[in-house]
């Protein structure tokens, strides 16, 4: 026995001896992984004869079922809300977040409406008085901004947030006080007497103009309201809230309309500031003026029952509407105050500006879509249109296109119906990247069903094409789904929903490619046969020729022509288990035909004597001769033929692979370096359209004022009147943080804990100089202060349902002791007085206390008992401490920014204090203290799941490995490009770092399949493999590219870059590593073949069987045992072509003729059979 000669060993025109052209045993180590595909295969080819018997009914019922779920797409929702899409699924913050909306509802306390001017010549200094004056231009403007709404108008002082307004008794002075109560507007103008011009509220009193705070006097107006309500409290308030000195500079910030609690900080009104050596501010370059709003919900409680919302069915809907309304007019008027020409321009931005960005995001663009399914429909067709018309697939281009948009469709209307929320990463992306991962195996089995084998039936094509193909497409088509379900794992919703949809839409496509196309491709098989048209099939083809079956010929009167020719057999391998020796025997008797020799350029091995089980893909292609019509040459060149002829020549050569595995490693290398320049981050600038205005004012805000407003939030299960001290060192830790913006060195920490407790030390010593003056006794209160009256309710409390008043207390106790900490039995009847009595202090705190206090109204002048008992609040639950973050330019920024925040709390855990840092920075930001390590725990997973699918579907681990490897390579690369390319790492990229395994899985698993199923040296295989993959996988890549192309016309530069950039380099790099990198590995590496040609001298092996009448016949038995499995396979072997007329012939041997060994003809059976034929085509 002598196995097959090397490569090199063949000469060019070596041909195997005639003798050796008869059936031949094939035996092979993997038996088992050869039975077990060839039984999986034997169920495509079932369902493929299914469908091409039924194909009218398939293609009627299929498209009815992918149209049914298509209309799913009506119920689709588009989720933009950033915290839904955004925030970690099941993570801490999450669960901070439900709890802070358990307590305090959906909604914050306000929303910010922003202004920066910046110079129009970079550099220049904007503390000026003309800066100033244009500044204000802008301002005021922005403050007059008026809608009409419901048949209302709608105004700054109508919608503004105001802290701190006092509880009036008299309703009518509470409404005039309210109105002119002032908004909440933190800018610079507040440093000027110009800031209070802002101010657009008004009052009217009978006999005098209309209040204004441009005409505001604030001691005349409580002389005149004083007859008609008690205003001591509300007089103490405006002493402690003194008009803002206008003639403080810049430096050191400004203060609000209440010097003692509204003191806007220098960073929140100056960016890009410069100072001398001493600390002096010499200059600026931004400045910055933020108007507050109240959030629907306090919008619609505000007017809810007013006499101004009476006749218009007032609802939270209806408030939101006017505050959008307003807060988009307010940008439109912002940016338009300044004219063209100024030396100052102004960026506007508000809530709504975001929320209107996110639906543009993720607004489907139609003429995007139908131009990319445009371009795809023309590509297909082109690349499958002939000049032979029998072989012409142009509208079968056309119909798979259409088929896979329609998959698509259907699959996003299947994630509409099971729930699953679209966003911009569905709408912007998936359509694309579905369509081109769909028409990939469009391509692989419209390839694969023109070369079918000779011989093959008429009424078998559609089977033989799933046999050999269908175990193909399920492979990359599980394996794409598995690679998605694995990026489900990344925690963010907006990529778990996208990953979720993409998986689904790729099992859409997968069950419309198996089930559906075939039927098409059945469709298109009798159009051919019935001589018409391409695409206009109504017409009759004047150059095809009808499409006919190959079957065995007979050489007659046991003569071999004379002459040199190739004859390519396909035959049958049929595996029997002899339960004797349990061992397995493969037997191929041939069918063959004739047809002429190829050339063979280089005179490799490539096209010496061998043979291709090649049951997942394509056989040789077959050249007719047709009379009718001939083709161009030109037209005869294809991508199958350049790579027979000169890619797979060129490329498995020594010196091209070990250029190739140079290239390789010196590209891998580099990756790795590049793998360090990736930087983790996302911020918004990234995803709004660069040219525009909320770019320019994203960009000026991260330049000059990159500020956070955070919150330190203290939860329920604590005693906070016993943890006073554990309350005061967590609020320390946390301001030592360094991202924390310190406060000036002259006031107080913002927080309800110190300005509670310094309340209560004010009004104490109130009392104290009452009682000393005698103002106070221990009977009477009447003639001391306010704050006197107060202190004193507040001595005499003891905490004691039973016995609430303590008399004795007034001098032997005070409200904060001399640790400065609070009596525990004092500290909630406490809070609910300083809640009441101190809007101010309350509102500049930011408590937002749960369980809110109860109100309780303080009258100096009412002594009754009933008026000395002061109601608990209940224990809290809630609490926070309002922080600053400052210099958080990165994401390492912000990360350690985190870590700090996260650390403080758990120390003040570990002293019974729970609490939780509350924010945007750890909304969005703590998302990247793990993604890294989600990245590489979901890539491994995959990579090991990659592995077990290809190791079951093949059957071989060594394959599994090998593509695995290069999986495991375009990985690492495409993650080390995108350093280079400057794209930051995000949850974006992770889901298509993650993917990219499973889209790999397209360019690789084709060759890896095509070299393990064919028969020869590894040069011959990886050869074989190339020649039958090159096509498929090429236009594979062209329509996935094509596909893609759509994505960089898109006006969000953040789509180019994330996902056209780095899918487009995805896809080259898997083009190369399959058609170049993994060839060779597998020329150097690869497995042994699973079926082995065995030459032998025996006679008993190369002598045909004797047919009757002593005819020399190459046949097949009528029928096959059933013990026997069945594989399909091509060799080619030498043979003398007929004679031409005249010649002269030489008569065949006379040596009897036996079958092989083996065979049940040795045994006297002949009742062998390729198969059994499909029925007849209904």
């Amino acid at each position: 026995m002598a196995r097959p000669p090397p490569l090199g060993e063949l000469p060019p025109d070596y041909t195997l001896p005639a003798r050796c052209a008869a059936p031949q045993i094939l035996t092979g180590s993997l038996k088992a992984p050869l039975w077990l595909r060839a039984y999986f295969q034997g169920l495509l080819f079932s369902l493929g004869c299914g469908i091409q018997r039924h194909c009218g009914k398939v293609l009627f019922l299929g498209l009815l079922a992918l149209g049914a779920l298509a209309l799913g797409l009506r119920v689709a929702i588009i989720e933009t809300d950033l915290e839904q899409l955004w925030v970690e699924v099941g993570s801490r913050v999450s669960q901070e977040l439900r709890y802070t909306k358990e307590k305090l509802g959906e909604e914050a306390a306000y929303t910010s409406q922003m202004l920066i001017q910046t110079p129009r010549q970079e550099g220049e200094n904007v503390l000026t008085p003309e800066a100033l004056g244009l500044h204000l231009q802008a301002a005021l403007a922005a403050s007059k901004v008026q809608v009409s709404l419901y048949g209302k108008s709608w105004d700054l002082n109508k919608i503004c947030y105001k802290s701190g307004v006092p509880l009036i008794e008299n309703g009518m002075i509470e409404r005039m006080i309210e109105k002119l109560f002032p908004c909440v507007i933190l800018t610079p103008l507040d440093c000027f007497w110009e800031g209070a011009k802002l101010q657009g509220g008004s009052a009217y009193l009978p006999g005098r103009p209309d209040i204004q705070w441009t005409n505001l006097d604030p001691k005349q107006l409580l002389e005149e309201l004083g007859p008609f309500a008690s205003l001591e409290g509300f007089r103490e308030l405006l002493d402690k809230a003194q008009a803002p000195n206008v003639t403080q500079e810049l430096s050191g910030g400004c203060h609000g309309f209440s010097h003692k609690f509204m003191h806007w900080q220098e960073e929140l009104l100056l960016g890009g500031v410069a100072r001398d050596p001493q600390g002096q501010l010499l200059r600026a370059e931004a400045l910055q003026s933020t108007f507050l709003l109240m959030s629907p919900r306090q919008l619609y409680e505000h007017f809810r029952g007013d006499y101004q919302t009476h006749d218009i069915s007032w609802s939270e809907e209806q408030a939101g509407t006017v505050l959008q309304a307003w807060q988009r007019r307010f940008v439109q008027l912002a940016q338009e105050a300044l004219p063209e020409n100024a030396s100052q321009q102004v960026h506007a931005f508000s809530s709504t500006t975001l929320d209107d960005i996110l639906h543009a995001f993720s607004e489907v663009s139609a003429a995007r879509v139908v131009g990319g399914y445009l371009l795809m429909l023309a590509y297909a067709c082109v690349t499958m249109l002939r000049w032979d018309c029998a072989q012409s697939q142009g509208a079968v281009g056309l119909a798979g296109v259409l088929l896979v948009a329609l998959a698509v469709a259907s699959g996003l209307g299947l994630c509409a119906l099971l729930g699953i929320a679209f966003n911009a990463a569905t709408t912007q992306v998936l359509p694309f990247l579905a369509l081109g991962i769909g028409v990939d195996d469009i391509f692989l089995l419209a390839h694969a069903f023109t070369e079918a084998p000779p011989g093959t039936p008429l009424q078998e094509r559609m089977g033989e094409c799933l046999q050999r193909t269908g175990t193909s497409v399920t492979l990359t088509s599980i394996n794409n789904m598995v690679a998605f379900f694995m990026a489900a794992l990344v925690p963010i919703p907006a990529l778990r929903a996208f990953s979720l949809q993409a998986a689904i839409v790729v099992g859409c496509n997968f069950a419309a490619v198996m089930l559906v196309f075939p039927a098409i491709l059945s469709l298109d098989l009798h159009r051919r046969h019935c001589q018409r048209l391409d695409v206009l099939c109504c017409f009759s083809s004047p150059c095809s020729a009808r499409v006919i079956q190959i079957l065995p010929q007979e050489l007659a009167d046991r003569t071999v022509p004379v002459g040199i020719a190739h004859l390519t057999a396909t035959v049958q391998a049929f595996a029997h288990c002899e339960a004797s020796s349990q061992h397995v025997v493969t037997i191929l008797p041939p069918q063959a035909h004739l047809v002429p020799p190829p050339s063979d350029p280089l005179g490799s091995e490539l096209f010496s004597p061998g043979g291709s089980t090649r049951d997942l893909l394509g056989q040789e292609e077959v050249t007719r001769q047709k009379a009718a019509c001939k083709s161009l040459s030109c037209a005869r060149w294809n991508l199958a033929h350049f790579a027979r002829h000169q890619f797979a020549p060129l490329l498995l050569q020594s010196h091209a692979k070990a250029v190739v595995l140079v290239l390789f490693g010196s590209l891998l290398g580099l990756s790795l370096y590049g793998a360090t320049l990736v930087q983790d981050g996302l911020v918004l600038t990234d995803v709004v359209p660069q040219g525009t205005k909320e770019h320019a004012f994203l960009s000026a805000q991260l330049r000059y004022f990159s500020l956070y407003e955070v919150a330190l939030v203290t939860q329920g299960g604590f005693d906070y009147a016993h943890s006073q001290r554990a309350l005061f060192d967590l609020h320390q830790r946390f301001s030592s943080l360094k991202a924390v913006l310190p406060p000036p060195a002259t006031q107080a920490p913002r927080t309800w804990l110190h300005y509670y407790r310094n309340w209560l030390q004010g009004i104490q010593a109130a009392f104290d100089q009452d009682w000393a003056s005698g103002r106070i006794t221990r009977h009477s209160y009447r003639n001391g202060s306010e704050d006197g009256a107060l202190a004193y309710k507040l001595l005499i409390q003891t905490g004691d349902a039973q016995e609430p008043l303590d008399f004795s207390q007034l001098t032997t106790r005070k409200l904060v002791d001399k640790e400065g900490l609070i009596p525990p039995e004092l500290f909630y009847v406490g809070l609910t007085v300083w809640v009441s009595s101190d809007p101010l202090g309350l509102a500049a705190s930011q408590a937002n206390f749960y369980p809110p206090p109860p109100e309780w109204l303080h009258d100096k002048y009412d002594t009754t008992g009933e008026n000395l008992r002061i109601p608990a609040a209940q224990p809290l639950e809630f609490a926070q401490f309002p922080f600053l973050l400052r210099g958080l330019q990165k994401t390492a920024d912000f990360v350690e920014a985190i870590e700090g925040a996260r650390e403080a709390c758990a120390e003040a855990g570990r002293a019974g204090v729970r609490a939780y840092p509350s924010g945007s920075p750890f909304l969005f930001w703590e998302q990247y203290l793990g993604l890294r390590r989600c990245f590489l725990l979901a890539v491994g997973i995959l990579l090991v799941c990659t592995f077990l699918v290809c190791a079951l579907l093949l059957l071989n681990p060594w394959t599994a490995g090998l593509i695995v490897l290069v999986l495991a390579m375009m990985t690492v690369e495409l993650f080390g490009i995108m350093g280079f390319l400057g794209i930051k790492l995000s949850a974006i990229p992770v889901v298509i770092l993650v993917a990219s395994v499973g889209i790999g899985v397209e360019f690789t698993v084709h060759v890896a399949l095509g070299f393990l199923t064919t028969q020869g040296s590894r040069n011959l295989r990886a050869a074989r493999a190339l020649e039958h993959t090159f096509a498929p996988v090429t236009d594979g890549a062209v329509s996935t590219l094509l596909g893609l192309l759509m994505l960089a016309g898109s006006n969000f530069d953040f789509i180019v870059r994330y996902f056209f950039m780095v899918l487009t380099v995805l896809t080259l790099l898997g083009l190369l590593h399959g058609l170049a990198l993994l060839p060779v590995l597998l020329s150097i590496l690869g497995p042994p073949p699973e079926v082995i040609q065995m030459y032998k001298e025996s006679p008993e092996v190369l002598s045909p069987p004797a047919s009757r009448a002593g005819e020399l016949r190459w046949g097949m038995s009528p029928t096959l045992p059933q013990s026997f499995a069945r594989v399909t396979t091509s060799m080619t072997v030498a043979l003398h072509p007929p004679p031409l007329p005249g010649a002269y012939t030489h008569p065949a041997s006379d040596e009897p003729t036996r079958s092989p060994v083996g065979t049940p003809a040795a045994n006297g059976s002949s009742n062998l059979t390729s198969r059994a034929p499909c029925p007849t085509t209904e």
